[in-house]
C-alpha cells in the first residue's frame, strides 16, 4: 500500500529530521513517496538522502512564498494515485510501525458499510515531543499519553473574524470516535481525499481547517479520532527551538502582498463557502447539509451561533456516539 506524505515547510530546521524519521520508522519504507515544498533560504541537500528517489522536492525562496495552503496545493500536484494520503507539518517525529498502525485503523473503519466509513479521515492534534539535542536528532516523545485525542471548538475564540473560529485539542473516553473538525498538521485518508478535496490555494492560514472540514463533511467523508496516534508534533509555544513564521514582520516586509491581505482574502473565502456562494470543487458538496453539521458539533456556522456548548467545546457528545454507526 503506497502512502503519499505531504510536508509543507517554512524555514524549519527540523524538516530533514521529519523526513528521515518517517522513512526510518516505517514498516514499509519503500512504499512511501514524499511531496516537499521547502520554503527556505537554503535548500536541503536532497541528493545526500539515500532514498531521494522517493522524494518529490521543490525549493522556494521565502520571498516568493504565498503561505501554507498555497504550498500544500503545490505539493498535491505531485500526488500520483497512491493509496493513502498523509499530511503533516515539518516538525514531527514518528514511532516504529506508524504506517501499519494508521492503515490498520483506516481498514477497521472501512469494514463498516456506510459512505462516511468508506471515506474516513483520521486526524487530531498529535502528542508532543521535546528536543533534547537538535544537532544529533535526540528527541523525547510523549509516549505515556495513550488517549484518543479529539478536536473541539475553543470557547474563547468563536467567530473572532467573521465565520472563523479557533480549535483546540480535547480527549475522548473511547478507542475510536467520530469527529467534526480537522487538524491540517496531521490528517490521514485515502486517495479520494486528494481527488475530491484538493487544497484551495486561495486560503492563507486562517480558515484552512474549517474549510477543509466543511468540504469533506458535505461530500460524505467521515472524520474519526483514534488512540495514541504514532506521530508526534513539536509545539512552538512550549519549545525552545524557534523557527521563522511566514507572517513574521522581518519576513513579510520584503513582500509586495502582505500576510494580512492574504488572511483577509481567506476569511472572505471561508464566509463564501459557509454561505454556499462557492461553486464546484472548492465549495460545499451535496451529500450532507450544514444542518447535519449542527447536530454533531452544536455550532451554527451560518448564523454564527453556539447551539450546544457541550457539543461544541468538549468531546463528550462525539464520545457517546457509536463510532461504527452513521449518526445521521
Amino acid at each position: 500500500m503506497q502512502i503519499f506524505i505531504s510536508i509543507a515547510s517554512y524555514q524549519d530546521p527540523l524538516l530533514e529530521s521529519t523526513i528521515k524519521s518517517a522513512y526510518e520508522k516505517s514498516d514499509a519504507p519503500k512504499n512511501l513517496t514524499f511531496g516537499i515544498c521547502d520554503q527556505s533560504s537554503k535548500p536541503l541537500n536532497i541528493e545526500s538522502i539515500e532514498f531521494n528517489n522517493q522524494i518529490k522536492y521543490e525549493h522556494i525562496d521565502p520571498l516568493y512564498s504565498e503561505g501554507p495552503c498555497w504550498a500544500r496545493s503545490r505539493i498535491q500536484d505531485n500526488f500520483d494515485k497512491e493509496d493513502y494520503y498523509l499530511q503533516i507539518d515539518s516538525h514531527m517525529q514518528f514511532e516504529e510501525g506508524w504506517d501499519s498502525y494508521l492503515i490498520k485503523y483506516i481498514k477497521e473503519i472501512q469494514l463498516v458499510n456506510s459512505e462516511m466509513h468508506q471515506h474516513p479521515i483520521i486526524t487530531c492534534y498529535p502528542r508532543s515531543f521535546d528536543v533534547i539535542d537538535i544537532n544529533n536528532n535526540k528527541f523525547d516523545l510523549n509516549k505515556s499519553d495513550n488517549n484518543t485525542h479529539t478536536i473541539a471548538y475553543r470557547e474563547d475564540a468563536m467567530f473572532i473574524k467573521e465565520n472563523f473560529c479557533r480549535q483546540i485539542g480535547s480527549i475522548a473516553n473511547k478507542e475510536i470516535c467520530h469527529g467534526y473538525l480537522i487538524a491540517a498538521g496531521f490528517l490521514f485518508s485515502t486517495k479520494e481525499f486528494v481527488k475530491q478535496i484538493p487544497y484551495d490555494s486561495d486560503f492563507y492560514f486562517y480558515g484552512e481547517e474549517i474549510s477543509l472540514m466543511l468540504r469533506a463533511f458535505t461530500r460524505g467523508f467521515g472524520i474519526f479520532h483514534i488512540p495514541a496516534v504514532p506521530i508526534f508534533h513539536l509545539y512552538a509555544d512550549i519549545s525552545e527551538v524557534k523557527r521563522k513564521l511566514h507572517w513574521d514582520e522581518d519576513e513579510d516586509n520584503k513582500r509586495t502582498i502582505k500576510w494580512f491581505q492574504r488572511e483577509s482574502k481567506s476569511i472572505d473565502k471561508l464566509s463564501d463557502i459557509i454561505n454556499d456562494r462557492v461553486e464546484g470543487i472548492f465549495g460545499l458538496g451535496d451529500k450532507r447539509v450544514l444542518k447535519d453539521y449542527e447536530f454533531l458539533s452544536g455550532v451554527d456556522l451560518v448564523n454564527k451561533k453556539i447551539l450546544d456548548k457541550g457539543k461544541a467545546f468538549t468531546g463528550k457528545f462525539i464520545s457517546s456516539l457509536p463510532w461504527d454507526k452513521d449518526p445521521y
